[in-house]
């Protein structure tokens, strides 16, 4: 066997041509062969710092359109009539499809039950399906349902298509903090969290503005198709990019680590498919174990719950991360009406826009920088958290004290600034409590905590609120008061006993193969450099 494997330059030089002397160089061909059809596949451009650009622009875009729902519902309004049977035309959602403050509620919320249900479901399939390729599976179906909002033609074809735009955000939301996470420099990772989540505030202001003008100047339902289109490129980018791999994670189908030297051999590296999975010894089975295979991914899924509901730090963390979204989500709603009929403001939409943009930009870029400055640890996001949300609180309750306009401006932007600042620490926290494949676990859980206790009952509480109380005034102040319980339970977390489990090993330990994959991302000659296993 030693006369096939003889380097190509002693074959040229010194050999005598011969059948084994032929096959080798054949073998050594096919190995140069998949080993450049596997760099040909690395992305050239797609550098970390594209890959947070790209994300926060999807980021924003997600929550333009929840902004454009919100401006719908102050600037939308039913028809009314006088006892005189004069009756006046309603505008947006609400008038077009005579809808009640309620069922206004309702559509605001409606796409936090597709959110709710898809995010476990997206968490759990990373484990075996490219991570990378799921957002763009989401991405798509975001597209699809968002334009079908602007076809609907009543109140449950609304309803429905916006469930199926949660759908479309929950594997986003889900995969793409972990992405970053292990992409970012090591001493600004709450930094990049930080950029990442200020698109959360930014995009819904702009979709206040956004929401409000395209409403004015064309009609309600082009702000969906607009938004449609402005995805679509991003989805195909989910299916079109090579995959990139998580860390944890090795897509083999086995929780054992590849070890072997027939997995890490060029061959197989050449042998991964298109959607970046790797190919197993299932792969050879039929179908009829398809039903095992399920089973065994939901008893996984059981297990992983486990671990995340026994871990003290996390349940804290997400508890007071309920609280604090519970409020942000009625502000981001109602807020602007609130503003209209307490302070009398003409363009409330514009105004609350602009104050959450420049807030909330400020506010979650100081959070993450502040943390990375302190050192960024567990203990010291709660700090954060604790005291930003306490101070924030404060000054959000005062400012619905006042009476004059421009009191209320001054003081509730402070309360904003401090109150978005926990954007960075609090997803921090998320991702650092847990091992490194239970994070989007962790984030999918998170995320469907803190809206189906959070922002999901709040705004339809709150309407319920004003409605039974009729006064603006007093229903903020008893909304507001909720920061504070936020504040409290995050205290809490400052003295448990915290272990940063970003490094830790685990069962889905990533193999050598994947971790060339992953390489390149951030340092593309480290493929060219490493030593061959074969």
């Amino acid at each position: 066997m030693r006369e096939t494997e003889p380097n190509l330059k002693s074959l040229d030089d010194s050999m005598p041509i011969s059948p084994s002397s032929v096959a080798a160089p054949a073998k050594s061909d096919m190995a140069k062969a998949s080993i450049s059809s596997a760099l040909a596949l690395q992305p050239s451009w797609f550098t970390a710092k594209r890959l947070l650009a790209i994300f926060c622009v999807i980021n924003l875009l997600n929550y333009v359109d929840r902004g454009a729902i919100a401006s719908n519902g102050v600037n939308g309004k039913r028809s009314e009539c006088t006892k005189s049977g004069t009756c006046s035309s309603g505008s947006g959602i609400q008038g077009d499809f005579n809808l009640n403050n309620f069922q206004d509620g309702v559509i605001s919320s409606a796409f936090m039950v597709g959110l709710l249900v898809a995010s476990p479901i997206f968490a759990s399939l990373a484990k075996s399906v490219n991570p990378f390729r799921l957002i763009g599976v989401g991405l798509t179906v975001w597209t699809f349902a968002t334009a079908g909002c602007g076809l609907s033609i009543d109140f449950w074809s609304i309803t429905i298509c916006r469930m199926l735009v949660g759908v479309g955000e929950a594997s986003f939301i889900s995969l793409a903090a972990p992405f970053i996470d292990d992409n970012a420099p090591v001493d600004q990772k709450t930094a990049w969290l930080g950029i990442f989540y200020m698109c959360i505030p930014t995009g819904i202001a702009v979709g206040y503005v956004y929401g409000g003008l395209v409403g004015s100047h064309l009609d309600w339902r082009w702000a969906f198709w607009i938004e449609a289109l402005l995805m679509l490129p991003f989805a195909i980018l989910g299916f079109v990019m090579k995959p990139l791999q998580l860390k944890g994670f090795s897509h083999t189908g086995s929780q054992k680590p590849v070890t072997s030297a027939q997995t890490s051999c060029p061959e197989a590296v050449a042998s991964t498919s298109i959607d970046g999975s790797y190919p197993t010894r299932n792969d050879s089975k039929d179908d009829s174990k398809s039903a095992p295979r399920i089973l065994n991914q939901l008893t996984r899924f059981w297990k992983d719950m486990k671990v995340l509901l026994l871990e003290k730090v996390y349940i804290v963390n997400v508890l007071g991360y309920i609280a604090y979204n519970f409020v942000i989500g009625a502000y981001s709603y109602w807020g602007p009406k609130a503003g209209y009929y307490i302070y009398h403001m003409n363009n409330a939409d514009l105004m609350f826009g602009g104050i959450t943009i420049v807030c909330g930009i400020f506010g979650t870029l100081a959070g993450g920088f502040v943390l990375d400055r302190m050192t960024s640890t567990i203990s010291n996001a709660f700090k954060l958290l604790s005291v930003a949300t306490f101070f924030g609180a404060i000054f959000c309750f005062a400012a619905f004290c006042f009476k004059s306009l421009y009191a209320f401006i001054a003081l509730f932007a402070i309360g904003e600034l401090l109150v978005f600042a926990t954007q960075g620490p609090v997803n921090y926290v998320c991702l650092h409590c847990v091992k490194p494949s239970l994070r989007p676990l962790s984030m999918a859980m998170s995320t469907v905590s803190i809206h189906i206790f959070g922002d999901v009952p709040s705004s339809p509480l709150v309407g319920v609120l004003q409605d039974h109380i009729n006064n603006w005034r007093a229903t903020a102040l008893i909304l507001t008061s909720v920061l504070f319980l936020a504040s409290g339970i995050w205290f809490i977390g400052i003295f448990l006993h915290s272990v940063d489990r970003y490094n830790e090993e685990n069962e889905h330990q990533v193999s050598i193969a994947d971790r060339s994959n992953t390489i390149p991302l951030l340092e593309e000659k480290s493929a060219e450099t490493s030593p061959s296993l074969c």
